[in-house]
């Protein structure tokens, strides 16, 4: 079978597997459609911090597919079902799991980085980290389910964010899209914030999905908070930049009272003066990850089209040249690249 092969710093191959076969207590999935992530691309890039993953490795941990074999102890799925996987693992066992905590498991295992993942025609899942799709959700949109399961426990579980309520999204990246898709979708005033480079493809995005913008690089956003608040700021601040700066500059946007919803992953320490935090009773917040039930969250609101997914999904690259694909997303010159493995 094709998969796409991780094999070093920046480094990816196409390289043909053996066809997995699964364990009793296992499913065979053929994998439909298969997203690029940020997360995915540090590791081609092997940045600090995702230098522990072995080499080779089949990437992909956002997919969706269809069940085409069962273990002769699965019992909860059957071929035919479409299907995606909750990518990161937990044990079960540890404090956290037990706790309600799973998403901040002490002993997680991630699809595509642990072991192989869903870069590839055929991947083995245990059925307990496997959500049903729906069948009037077509698989390609369901690909995105994953990421946005992220959004949906952003915005919903560790954000105050109610209907009317000023939301300000740094960073028109994957994660940074689709929060301010759900926030907006409940009802919020959203407007997304990005850098020049953003400008060509990221921004237009968002303006598509009917959600203002702002390029920081030529607009003041001192300016765009006197309009848009009156002057308070913001009442919710998500910063999904991956960049120390943003949780600085969401803190100097938030109003008194408010919230910052730190979801990026900052690649150095941030400097924080939190005297004016303190006294303005700003609330910080951070979400990683995402559980069984913001799975089915994003399952639901990608099934009522609550939710474009077809505008956020960009289909333009191909399986056999996936290194355009990493590349494009480094420049910001796409948001959500997804590989189409099948056309079932």
């Amino acid at each position: 079978m094709k998969a796409i092969v991780h094999t070093g710093p920046r480094s990816i191959e196409i390289r043909e597997r053996e066809e997995v076969v699964p364990a009793d207590d296992e499913v065979r999935v053929r994998v439909h459609s298969a997203g690029l992530c940020g997360s995915d691309a540090h590791a081609y890039k092997y940045e600090d911090g995702y230098e522990w993953i072995p080499m080779p490795r089949i990437m992909g941990h956002e997919y969706s597919g269809e069940v085409v074999e069962v273990g002769d102890d699965v019992t909860d799925f059957s071929v035919g079902d479409h299907v995606v996987e909750e990518p990161i693992h937990d044990c079960g066992s540890c404090f956290q799991c037990k706790n309600g905590q799973p998403n901040v498991c002490q002993n997680f295992e991630i699809t595509g980085m642990h072991n192989d993942g869903a870069y590839t025609e055929y991947t083995t899942v245990k059925p307990r980290d496997l959500h049903h799709i729906p069948d009037d959700l077509p698989l390609g949109q369901a690909s995105i389910t994953e990421p946005l399961s992220i959004a949906t426990r952003a915005v919903f579980d560790q954000s105050n964010v109610t209907p009317g309520d000023t939301v300000l999204v740094e960073g028109p990246g994957p994660i940074g899209v689709l929060v301010a898709a759900v926030a907006d979708a409940m009802g919020a005033d959203v407007i997304v914030s990005g850098l020049g480079k953003d400008t060509e493809y990221r921004l237009p995005l968002v303006e598509q999905l009917g959600i203002e913008t702002a390029d920081i690089q030529t607009t003041d956003l001192e300016d765009t908070v006197e309009t848009r608040t009156d002057g308070i700021g913001f009442d919710v601040v998500f910063d999904t930049t991956g960049h120390k700066s943003g949780v600085e500059m969401a803190i100097e946007h938030v109003r008194k009272g408010g919230q910052v919803v730190v979801v990026g992953l900052p690649g150095a320490p941030s400097e924080v003066f939190m005297t004016p935090v303190v006294r303005g009773e700003v609330d910080v917040n951070t979400s990683y990850g995402s559980t069984w039930q913001n799975f089915e969250q994003a399952i639901r609101l990608l099934s009522a089209g609550a939710i474009d997914a077809d505008a956020i999904i960009d289909r333009s690259f191909s399986v056999d040249e996936p290194t355009a694909a990493f590349e494009a997303f480094l420049e910001s010159e796409t948001c959500k690249p997804v590989f189409s493995f099948t056309d079932i």
